[in-house]
């Protein structure tokens, strides 16, 4: 393929990535794109990477949560029964998963992204914490009613309050 076929696509790894094979020298992952604030252009995307090194790097070094930059070619089904994946030439890594102190909290919480939100889900309470992406406080709000919290928030950001 040509180098002017290649895509270069923004996302989050939501899940590990694993190994494509025993010997751990290609990798695979899933990358969530969502390149606007609408839940319905969100898409998930299989990446492979066969680039042994590149494979190391992935299956050791990324973290569910991580934002990645990710090059490489569009491979489309030929059948019915063919997956389409992303051949993954280059990756960079934009912004690393926070690290949560307490480890005990994360195994009853859930982070999940709404366009530019993050919201922290804990099984214990009924309450949802929600930041942006860059760690601003955004509010707490009752499960599932962010609607009301997310337009407040972005009326004062329109109106230059915090």
């Amino acid at each position: 393929m040509a180098a002017d076929d290649a895509i270069a696509l923004d996302g989050f790894l939501d899940e590990e990535t694993v190994p494509g094979d025993l010997y751990g020298s290609t990798a695979r992952f899933r990358l969530t794109v969502s390149p606007t604030d609408e839940r319905t252009d969100e898409m998930i995307l299989p990446c492979t990477v066969a680039d042994p090194a590149l494979a190391h790097a992935v299956i050791h070094d990324l973290v569910p949560g991580d934002k990645l930059r990710v090059t490489g070619y569009l491979r489309l089904p030929r059948t019915p029964d063919e997956p389409m994946w992303l051949v993954v030439t280059t990756l960079a890594v934009l912004e690393t998963a926070p690290e949560l102190s307490d480890p005990a909290a994360v195994a009853t919480a859930v982070i999940e992204r709404y366009g530019p939100y993050v919201c922290w889900f804990d099984a214990d309470t009924t309450d949802v914490e929600v930041f942006t992406e860059g760690g601003t406080w955004v509010g707490t709000a009752p499960e599932p009613d962010l609607g009301e919290l997310l337009e407040a928030f972005e009326q004062r950001q329109a109106a230059g309050g915090e």
